[in-house]
């Protein structure tokens, strides 16, 4: 698993691979195994960085569904109903937030269509909120960060794991340029951690977002709209 808030692998070098060692095939021909890991790979990263790059998470999965998913469909956040997590202690002091702070839980999974892109856990605080804002949330499922855009708020990642490696360990320097067959993906790809601020710095928001294997299937060729 590649832990960190850098990238895997740099994007330049996945695409410059993927062009200059590519065979060339028909549209209809299945890809060789190091192909397709190369595709995966890349797509994991670019994800990847999209998101590390972007204050919402829930504007970046939207323009992942406008590319790769059903046409005009838009994220939408289904309540994940149960028992509240607890906020772990980084969480706590990543907050600020003592304990007899008031924290409310949400979990939700972001969709797009019949697809679940990720599944996310998030302690915020609702004084930090507008009154309007908490009642959405309440009653709601829409996304939190649609829910809270009008803050204007900034996203730090905290931590960022890939929990999926298309390629195998030493590839890049495998003179056979081989690999096995791509035949599943794994139901979690990507997790990352972060906590979301007003511009003034206030924290209100600490999040754990785990991407699945359908936002990398989706988006692989064969696999799309």
């Amino acid at each position: 698993m590649k832990q960190g808030l850098g990238l895997g692998l740099g994007l330049a070098a996945v695409a410059g691979l993927l062009l200059g060692v590519a065979p060339a095939r028909s549209a209809s021909a299945a890809p060789d195994g190091y192909v397709a890991r190369l595709e995966a790979e890349a797509l994991l990263e670019t994800l990847n960085a999209d998101l590390l790059s972007h204050d919402s998470a829930t504007a970046v999965l939207q323009d992942w569904c406008d590319a790769h998913g059903p046409a005009g469909r838009h994220i939408l956040a289904e309540r994940v109903r149960g028992p509240d997590k607890p906020l772990p202690p980084a969480g706590r002091a990543a907050l600020g937030a003592g304990v007899d702070q008031g924290l409310r839980y949400r979990r939700v999974r972001l969709t797009c269509g019949p697809q679940v892109l990720s599944e996310a856990d998030n302690w915020y605080l609702p004084a930090r909120l507008t009154p309007q804002m908490n009642s959405t949330l309440d009653d709601s499922d829409t996304p939190f960060g649609v829910v809270v855009r009008p803050l204007d708020f900034h996203r730090r990642n905290l931590s960022a794991a890939l929990l999926f490696e298309p390629l195998p360990r030493g590839w890049e320097t495998s003179a056979s340029r081989t690999a096995p067959p791509l035949t599943a993906i794994p139901p979690q790809v990507l997790q990352h951690t972060a906590v979301l601020s007003t511009p003034a710095g206030a924290p209100f928001s600490y999040v754990v977002e785990t991407y699945t294997g359908d936002a990398l299937t989706m988006a692989l060729p064969g696999h799309g709209r």
